[in-house]
């Protein structure tokens, strides 16, 4: 054979040889180095989740409760052990509980935890556990003018789901004989059956709060912070109540009643108006405005007007019962108002008349004058 020939037989083999070595490489090592995720799934991670995901995802952990006289409620998965949260005025005086999935099952719960004070129970449906459960906030607290969603079970409708955001912190009042502190204000209607539902967060899917009270014929909602009540939960899904209390709310449902003081609501509805601006919510703010005022004021004027001002504070405040259905609520407020390109603090004296229109109490007029400061009056 000629020497040319024998070089290229070699180097053919070569060729051959080191080829075969570098398809035994990437066929062993390589993989061992990747992380093993198609590179279009690691290319999407921590894409933000868009709202229909959130809802969607939310929904599915989400169950109706019902009681054996008929009474309905809400609850969420927190754990994978199939526990259940919820408002204790929802399972108060049962051991047992229906619930109704979002894909039409019907499982029994039993009630393991239920505090007679503050309004969480925990029930446990074995048939959900090993269900990837909620994700819960932890440690941070919601924020004045954060975006929530709120799902539940309103009238019996399953999984209706309402958004708004945080209007307020920090609420407390009685329904009896549970009492509220340090509540999420929102503005989003709790109707019967929306109680024990979730308040999530609409940027990521994690729960706020429980949803627990509401002013009926209204806008507004009272969540329960997750975090202060979380470590309760947790106690009773590790160490179920052996015996239940013999104990049943003297209320029916989650709804704050209208008779129960107008001079209370009334300051809450200018209280509440408020905050709406403070947080820019026009468009909520305007919708507390009665008919007549609306039909005065285009929502574009009023929106112009307040525009100007921020940071409102209410210095003082006072309200005059009229009637069963009507207060006059006077207050003195402090707020930076932007003349001449910059802001300035100014002071406000405003009178609102309350009331209700189609059962919903509304701001049935207002006025305002200004207060003059201090230091103007020493300068004259």
């Amino acid at each position: 054979m000629k020497k040319g020939t024998w070089i290229s037989l070699i180097t053919s083999l070569v060729v051959l040889c080191v080829g075969a070595g570098a398809a035994v490489f990437i066929h062993t090592e390589v993989p061992k180095q990747l992380s093993g995720l198609p590179l279009l799934a690691d290319a999407n991670a921590g894409a933000p989740k868009s709202l229909k995901d959130i809802i969607y995802a939310t929904q599915k952990l989400v169950v109706m409760i019902e009681t054996k006289d008929g009474t309905q409620g809400s609850g969420f998965v927190y754990n994978d052990k199939g526990d259940l949260i919820t408002n204790a005025h929802v399972v108060a005086g049962e051991s047992k509980v229906t619930v109704k999935t979002a894909d039409a099952r019907e499982l029994e719960g039993d009630v393991i935890g239920i505090s007679t004070e503050t309004d969480v129970a925990v029930v446990r449906v074995p048939g959900l556990a090993g269900v990837e459960p909620l994700v819960m906030v932890r440690k941070e607290k919601a924020e004045i003018g954060d975006e929530v969603i709120a799902i539940g079970s309103p009238l019996g409708f399953q999984n209706t789901v309402t958004t708004g955001m945080v209007s307020g912190l920090g609420r407390s009042f009685e329904i009896k004989p549970y009492t509220y502190n340090d509540l999420y204000q929102i503005s989003a209607p709790i109707a019967p059956g929306n109680s024990g539902g979730p308040l999530v967060d609409k940027k990521t899917g994690e729960v706020l709060g429980i949803n627990s009270a509401g002013i009926e014929e209204s806008s507004i909602g009272f969540s329960i912070p997750i975090v202060n009540v979380l470590d309760l939960a947790e106690a009773w899904s590790q160490n179920p109540m052996k015996t239940l209390p013999e104990w049943k709310p003297e209320e029916d449902d989650s709804a704050v009643k209208q008779d129960a003081s107008i001079t209370e609501y009334a300051e809450y509805l200018v209280t509440h108006f408020y905050d709406s601006l403070n947080n820019a919510d026009y468009v909520y703010a305007y919708s507390l405005l009665g008919g007549n005022w609306k039909l005065g004021t285009s929502y574009e004027s009023f929106r112009q007007g307040y525009m100007v001002t921020r940071n409102v504070v209410i210095d003082n405040i006072h309200v005059t019962k009229e009637g069963d259905d009507e207060a006059i609520v006077t207050a003195i407020i402090s707020v930076d108002e932007r003349l001449d390109g910059e802001y300035r603090l100014s002071k406000y004296q405003v009178t609102y008349d309350v009331g209700y229109e189609n059962d919903q109490l509304k701001l049935i007029s207002g006025k305002g004058k200004a207060i003059k400061q201090e230091e103007e009056k020493e300068k004259k």
